[in-house]
């Protein structure tokens, strides 16, 4: 859900970046559609508070910008890897889309950039005993390893190229005053602030879907959770690399 769609603005936030998107067990049924912006952007003339310096050059319309995507991600990641991660169509308004619902309870799944992990989603003990099996993380593990292989400055540069097109999918969405870079930075700064879980993480089944017992990690949103869900040390790496890519997006020091 969430590692290599950081390092294109994708796959970080995505990466990606972060970021729920990939991570929620595959055999599980999709989640329904998130609901409608509950916040209010930015008026226009207040201007945005992380302003992105986008590289002047020509485009194309964003309903005709998949090939110039993938020939970014490409060069990030390598044409295997982007065939392997990655859904080929729509993909700026999916990278979108899905990077405004991380901080909410769900995500639309039919938005999704990114191809479920592979590999069944592991626990232990049953009932009063049920956790998140140890061993689960090494799911992430190959994931992980490429989002930290990704050049952050090479994936800024990408991002500040392709720029407009996430703002222009930014408006459709329903944000006419907003910014999508104030809402990147955002999204990371949810991330950076999931909680670092120590141990085995005891689960419940009260209806089909697993939930975390304890109410606090139940109550964190998409992308908390799917940090949270990688595993401690696998959410360690991937909350380095967000500080390192928003290093290069702001100014101003993000939370620790």
């Amino acid at each position: 859900m969430l590692p290599r769609i950081l390092a294109v603005v994708v796959v970080l936030a995505a990466a990606g970046a972060a970021t729920w998107w990939f991570l929620w067990p595959r055999e599980l049924p999709p989640l329904p559609p998130a609901a409608a912006p509950a916040a209010v952007a930015p008026p226009a003339a207040q201007g945005p508070r992380h302003p992105i310096e986008a590289v002047e050059q020509p485009l194309p319309p964003l309903k005709e910008s998949d090939p110039v995507m993938l020939e970014a991600l490409a060069r990030l990641l390598g044409s295997a890897a982007v065939q392997k991660y990655f859904n080929l169509e729509e993909i700026v308004r999916g990278v979108v889309a899905t990077v405004d619902n991380l901080p909410r309870e769900s995500y639309a799944q039919r938005l999704n950039p990114m191809k479920p992990i592979e590999g069944a989603f592991r626990v232990m003990g049953k009932e009063a005993t049920l956790t998140l099996a140890t061993d689960n993380a090494t799911r992430y593990a190959a994931f992980v390893k490429l989002v930290e292989s990704v050049e952050t400055g090479a994936a800024v540069e990408a991002y500040r190229r392709l720029y407009p097109l996430f703002q222009q999918a930014y408006v459709e969405l329903g944000y006419p005053n907003g910014y999508f870079n104030d809402r990147l930075v955002e999204v990371i700064d949810h991330l950076l602030a999931a909680p670092d879980v120590v141990g085995p993480i005891p689960l419940a089944t009260p209806h089909v879907l697993y939930e975390y017992a304890n109410p606090e990690l139940e109550e964190r949103s998409a992308g908390q959770k799917a940090i949270m869900r990688t595993g401690r040390d696998n959410a360690q790496r991937l909350k380095a690399k967000l500080r390192d890519l928003r290093s290069q997006l702001v100014a101003t020091p993000g939370p620790r």
